[in-house]
């Protein structure tokens, strides 16, 4: 695959390994993170624009940034990328965890869809932020981001916590090896794209701890449980991202 070196503007070519290469460890982490730059995005979606410099290309970013915060939640979407998730919560949450000193980076993936650019731009992420201080970061990401945050995590020291919203299981079957890192799996039992079952299965794999919620009638965007699905994430993350 082609990479792209920010300092120097020129292309190279780098190695692509599977992702389930890098997770177990058959692999080095090509991603390099090189810094950071301003972007203005088109329509106010909350948070500041800002792109994560990688030797991949850009990734652009919403940051929400804590004064003097050590803790941060980085939040992923689905296979068509974009900033939203978790049935509308992740502006919402991303700015009431300010006021408890939590940072938050919203990701846009480089190649939405596909799995292993996903989950490097997951790691580039925790990158950025383990080189603003950053030293515990939580990773939530909802649908095919749900499996990819699955598969970053056991990568990353930095990441203490990980959250699945109505994830996909393509991605997710060594959930085992995030332990042990506390797993939250969310999922609404009317989800007429994604099965609950698959966050049943992946429960079933993972280790503890681990927690599994299905929500009766709600569908996949999680709309329908948004009121109970808002303090289950919010405590959830403050008390993981506290230790």
């Amino acid at each position: 695959m082609n990479g792209w070196d920010a300092l120097s503007g020129t292309s190279k070519v780098v190695a692509e390994p599977s992702w389930e290469s890098l997770l177990l460890g058959e692999a080095p982490v090509p991603i390099q993170f090189q810094g950071a730059a301003p972007w203005q995005p088109t329509t106010d979606r909350g948070g500041v624009g800002m792109q994560v410099l990688t030797n991949m290309g850009p990734i652009q970013c919403l940051f929400h940034s804590a004064q003097e915060a050590s803790t941060a939640v980085l939040w992923v979407s689905g296979a068509g990328g974009g900033f939203s998730g978790g049935g509308g919560l992740y502006s919402i949450l991303s700015d009431e965890l300010l006021e408890d000193g939590v940072s938050s980076l919203r990701l846009n993936y480089r190649k939405p869809n596909n799995f292993l650019h996903s989950m490097l731009d997951v790691l580039a992420g925790v990158y950025f932020l383990q080189d603003k201080g950053y030293l515990r970061v939580a990773l939530v990401g909802h649908s095919f981001g749900g499996a990819v945050v699955v598969a970053a995590a056991p990568l990353s020291d930095a990441v203490v916590t990980v959250v699945g919203l109505a994830s996909q299981t393509y991605g997710a079957k060594h959930a085992y090896l995030a332990a042990p890192k506390p797993l939250l799996l969310v999922h609404g039992e009317d989800d007429d794209r994604l099965s609950p079952r698959c966050s049943v299965l992946i429960n079933e794999i993972a280790k503890e701890p681990k927690k599994l919620v299905l929500y009766p009638g709600a569908g996949h965007n999680l709309r329908e449980c948004r009121d109970e699905l808002h303090p289950l994430l919010k405590n959830w993350l403050l008390e993981k991202l506290a230790g």
